[in-house]
């Protein structure tokens, strides 16, 4: 053991039995001039403990930056103190950097390097870029699929992720792919959490997207527990017992998440809703529509329910609703995008011979609905956009101020992209769906799995709606089933590409009735995974 100058024995450096970097690296939420990067000390992710088999001391972790990918041209570099406390995850916020530039990034720990990630600074502020392309994905159960999506997301030309929330789930699914949860039960304690998320960034597709872009992300139910609100469990149980849970869940989020020191748990709470901005081309207002939001009324699924229309009522809470609607009158960006969990568009859903829409979505918050959508008409903003995850599929929606006037002007667009995995291989569609008959802002739907790729410029957004053919087998293809264009200053959806299924596919469409696929439809979405 050697000596520092000031007497003090300095500690041995820790030795890993194993690799510490089996979780991969990742960067998110950049700035024109820097970005957070992260990684987690791990060498057993599935412990049972927690820990990751890493010791409960202190252990400082280096980290550089470079221009190219062998670190010949380093630019930045320093050291962060990880320990016990936060689970040794790092979240290096770098600075510094020069904006609209790709970078290479790794962290050291004594003699073990991790693996190579590359990241990507935002515009600068005054500038408009000529391009800005991201995927949007969400809702990644592993048990229900293998991550094939991924795997070609990698592999594309993509300057961020856009993530919606359900990154994993916190029940006891084991599934039939051999690819079952870990720990086997519903996780409700700090442990628990860290194994469950060990496993799912244990995944070597979803380490692959982590490592070649950066990432904004927003969390929905299933972190922490299916359908919550606020301070409000679904299923019954103790309040104290569901707080806990909550502190919990939110602390091991902000470990395993690129996020920045302002988003750090302190115990129920969890600062989420930010904006990034992307030169003067767009403006992602990133959302949390489960921390802040009024309980579910009327049983939370599908309903015909007049406390759904109650003017106090909120899904973002009241101070989240300003400081969106701020954000819209100090907008100068040419693409507003709200980037959110659940369903923002009317889905009037017939049942029983009643027209019914659903409460865990901003239906079920129809005041805060139009409260958001005269925000952006009031302020003038140019090109509104919803981005959507939550529901398992995709769906393209023109989005109106009365859904239930079918002459009412067009007023933004909303994309909802459906699930990674979560409920298996699905099924495609001729885009069509028979609520369509009710709700004419529709403009496709399929059930198949997949992300949706998006291309911005400042004349237009173009989306393509990718599909994978099956989840439970891993390897399957991946192809565009559809695609949307918004004009500059176009409110509404131009179809742009429709792959229907070939006849071999449609005759293994299910034959149901109108009535027995809005069923079916009710089921799939009010269903706990």
């Amino acid at each position: 053991m050697m000596a520092s100058n000031t007497g003090h024995a300095e500690p041995q450096p820790v030795v890993f039995p194993d690799y510490p970097f089996k979780l991969g690296v990742a960067s998110g939420d950049p700035l024109q001039d820097g970005v957070v990067l992260w990684t987690k000390l791990a060498t057993e992710p599935l412990a049972a403990d927690g820990h990751g088999g890493i010791p409960p001391v202190p252990i400082p972790v280096r980290w550089e930056v470079a221009e190219d990918e062998r670190f010949r041209r380093v630019v930045a570099r320093g050291v962060e103190q990880t320990g016990p406390n936060l689970g040794h995850s790092v979240h290096a916020e770098v600075g510094g950097l020069r904006p609209e530039r790709s970078y290479f990034y790794r962290f050291r720990v004594g003699s073990e390097i991790s693996p190579v990630g590359r990241t990507r600074t935002a515009p600068a502020a005054h500038n408009q870029p000529a391009t800005l392309r991201f995927a949007q994905a969400s809702c990644q159960h592993v048990p229900h699929g293998f991550y094939t999506a991924y795997q070609h997301m990698a592999q594309q030309d993509l300057d961020l992720v856009v993530f919606l929330g359900d990154y994993i789930y916190e029940g006891p699914a084991q599934g039939s792919l051999g690819r079952g949860h870990q720990p086997p039960i519903e996780i409700s304690a700090l442990a628990e959490y860290r194994v469950r998320y060990g496993q799912y960034r244990s995944e070597p597709e979803l380490q692959a997207v982590h490592a070649s872009f950066p990432w904004l992300v927003v969390w929905d139910d299933h972190e922490l527990d299916s359908d919550w609100a606020d301070e409000v469990p679904s299923d019954g149980q103790p309040i104290a017992d569901f707080l806990r849970r909550r502190a919990a869940a939110f602390q091991v989020y902000y470990e395993f998440m690129p996020l920045r020191s302002t988003s750090i748990a302190r115990g129920i709470d969890l600062q989420l809703f930010r904006r990034i901005h992307w030169g003067r081309l767009a403006t992602f207002h990133l959302l949390d529509t489960r921390q802040y939001r009024d309980a579910q009324v009327c049983g939370g699924g599908f309903a015909d329910c007049p406390e759904a229309f109650d003017p106090a009522r909120s899904i973002l809470g009241a101070d989240q609703e300003s400081w969106l609607i701020d954000g819209f009158q100090r907008s100068r960006a040419r693409w507003d995008i709200l980037a959110q969990q659940v369903v923002f568009a009317r889905r009037l859903v017939e049942r029983e011979g009643i027209l019914t829409t659903r409460m865990d979505a901003w239906d079920g918050y129809v005041a805060s609905q139009e409260r958001i959508t005269e925000g952006w008409i009031d302020a003038g903003v140019r090109n509104p956009i919803v981005l959507s995850g939550d529901v398992h599929a995709h769906w393209a929606t023109d989005l109106k101020l009365d859904y239930l006037d079918p002459a009412a002007e067009t007023v933004g667009s909303e994309l909802v992209t459906t699930s990674i995995t979560t409920d298996g291989n699905g099924e495609d569609s001729f885009g069509d769906h028979p609520i369509f008959a009710d709700n004419p802002h529709l403009r496709f739907y399929t059930n198949l799995r997949g992300y949706v790729t998006i291309t911005v410029t400042p004349e237009h957004l173009a989306a393509d709606l990718q599909c994978v053919r099956r989840v439970t087998e891993p390897g399957a293809e991946v192809f565009t089933r559809a695609s949307f264009v918004v004009d500059d200053g176009v409110r509404g959806l131009r179809q742009t590409l429709d792959r229907p299924p070939t006849p071999d596919e449609a005759r293994r469409l299910p034959d149901r009735t109108r009535e027995e696929a809005i069923r079916a439809l009710i089921a799939k979405e009010t269903a706990d995974p």
